[in-house]
C-alpha cells in the first residue's frame, strides 16, 4: 500500500491575535488570569511544526521553559512549553495530508 504524499503548505490561513492591555503593568494586583491556576477558565493555545523534537530542541537552547518535555508521560507526541505570562503552549507536529493526483 503506497501513502499518499505529504505536502506543508507554504502559508496556511489564520490569526492568532495577542493583546497587551497598556496599564494594567502599573497596577498592584492583575485582573487578568492565566486560566491555568485558580479560578480556571482559558486553557492554552497551540503551535504547529514540521518537527516537534527539533522545535523543542531550539527552545531548549534559548532557554523557553517547559510544563511537558516530550519524553514526559504517555504522549510523547507533543510538548508544552510557558510563554513568560506563565500560559500554556502546545507544540505539535503538523499534520496536513494533501492526495496529489498523478
Amino acid at each position: 500500500m503506497s501513502k499518499s504524499p505529504t505536502v506543508v503548505p507554504r502559508c496556511l490561513s489564520g490569526i492568532l491575535e495577542l493583546t497587551h492591555n497598556h496599564g494594567t503593568e502599573t497596577l498592584e494586583t492583575t485582573p487578568y488570569r492565566s486560566g491555568n491556576e485558580e479560578p480556571k477558565g482559558f486553557g492554552h493555545i497551540a503551535i504547529t511544526v514540521p518537527d516537534v523534537e527539533a522545535a523543542c530542541a531550539r527552545f531548549e537552547r534559548l532557554g523557553v521553559p517547559f510544563k511537558k518535555r516530550l519524553k514526559d508521560g504517555k504522549m510523547n507526541f507533543l510538548a508544552f512549553i510557558l510563554d513568560p505570562d506563565g500560559y500554556w503552549i502546545e507544540v505539535v507536529r503538523l499534520r496536513i495530508s494533501l492526495r496529489l493526483s498523478t
